[in-house]
């Protein structure tokens, strides 16, 4: 039996999706460019979770590299980039939306709006549809 390293384990789910978005960091700015409209690299850095710049800078590169998110110059700035989510990045939102969902159940200090867990409870689909078109809207850039 050969032994399987990261590189080559293409058969496992959990451990695929783990290998490419499955570290707090990568969460954390899937969430941000998600639900907290996080387009330029300032945004994750202030968003108060404490991410040193050479973290930031690698854990970016690495979703890009994996292709779900994109690096774009910003129109209206020639200095900064945009990073804006891919189709295989948005394809995400229905497994955040889950982790949100199980979140605002076990933690007794939450932080989600009792109105968004009610509105994702009552039609989960028509939720993440919003989300996801009012995303796409957001992220078109004006070249």
């Amino acid at each position: 039996m050969t032994k399987r390293t990261t590189a080559n384990w293409n058969g496992c789910p959990i451990r695929y999706g783990a290998a490419i978005f499955g570290d707090n960091w990568c969460l954390l700015i899937l969430r941000d460019l998600m639900f907290k409209g996080a387009r330029h690299y300032a945004d994750f850095i202030n968003a108060g979770e404490g991410i040193s710049t050479n973290i930031l800078a690698t854990r970016l590169a690495k979703l890009q590299a994996e292709g779900i998110i994109e690096k774009h110059p910003d129109p209206s700035h020639g200095k900064r980039y945009i990073y804006i989510l891919t189709d295989k990045g948005l394809g995400l939102l229905p497994a955040m939306l889950e982790i949100i969902d199980w979140s605002e159940t076990w933690d007794s200090e939450t932080e989600v709006p009792p109105e968004f867990a009610d509105e994702f409870r009552r039609d989960r689909l028509a939720l993440a549809q919003k989300i996801s078109s009012d995303l796409k809207a957001a992220q078109r850039i004006d070249d």
